[in-house]
């Protein structure tokens, strides 16, 4: 049966390798991005969360299967927070009120490994108490400090991300209503957003020191679609608030027995 699904971030990387799995299996996928797709808006801004919902529920004609909550950037920027927490937030619970009209309502969220990394204990506290004010003020120290202070806010807004999804996946608004709520947290994609660190056999080999992925390594977008495609599909009835690792074995040996 053919779905309607939402991807955002779907003109590069995961996004558009998911986008185009969902094609080929014969569903109907509304494309979200800043330019290229679609639905062109930019997350980062309430003008652009407010045009995506108005602007699906125009395409979609109210009513759609899944949310794929992909978009987000990795620079070491205060753009980073209001893209990957609050731009994804404002995806998930905007587009949730067209998810009523599905007899299979899905959603899922990209977080990523990088999760795993200590946060910036201010950034990761504003995030969570939903103050996108003070999240950005923060971030914005945190970009003209630079260096390793800077790099803290993509790991901080992947973390804030999934305990985001931990804490509302098996509230009314998404588990009472029949929706199971997801993340995945990749490792290291070959992707636009990761060219630095996988372009050259150095590069890799330098990335692949900070994020160990012993099962395979590096992996390509298509990978992560296919996961993508699953958590949102008709199968997934019961996953609610997992942040499933798809990253090589990195969580394995980072967190090792400390999950439990």
């Amino acid at each position: 049966m053919s779905r309607t699904y939402v991807v955002t971030g779907a003109a590069s990387g995961i996004g558009k390798a998911t986008a185009e799995l969902l094609v080929e299996r014969g569903h109907r996928v509304i494309g979200v991005d800043l330019r290229g797709s679609d639905v062109n808006v930019d997350l980062a801004t309430e003008q652009g969360r407010s045009g995506l919902v108005t602007q699906v529920a125009e395409r979609s004609g109210g009513t759609i299967d899944a949310i794929i909550a992909n978009a987000g950037i990795a620079t070491p920027t205060a753009a980073t927070v209001a893209v990957n927490y609050f731009g994804t937030v404002a995806t998930l619970t905007g587009l949730r009120p067209l998810l009523a009209g599905s007899a299979a309502p899905r959603a899922v969220a990209t977080a990523s490994m990088a999760s795993l990394y200590p946060p910036d204990d201010a950034l990761l506290e504003a995030l969570l108490a939903g103050d996108e004010a003070a999240a950005m003020a923060r971030g914005a120290e945190l970009e003209a400090a630079g260096g390793d202070l800077a790099n803290l806010i993509y790991g901080t807004t992947k973390r804030a991300l999934a305990l985001w999804i931990r804490r509302n996946a098996a509230t009314p608004d998404w588990a009472g209503a029949g929706i199971p709520l997801n993340a995945i947290a990749p490792g290291v994609v070959a992707t636009p957003m990761t060219s630095a660190y996988t372009d050259t056999e150095q590069a890799r080999e330098a990335i692949l020191q900070m994020v160990p992925m012993p099962l395979n390594g590096i992996f390509q977008p298509r990978d992560v679609a296919y996961l993508l495609a699953w958590l949102t599909s008709e199968e997934n009835a019961h996953l609610c608030g997992q942040v499933v690792f798809i990253d090589g074995g990195s969580d394995a040996v980072i967190r090792g027995d400390s999950t439990w």
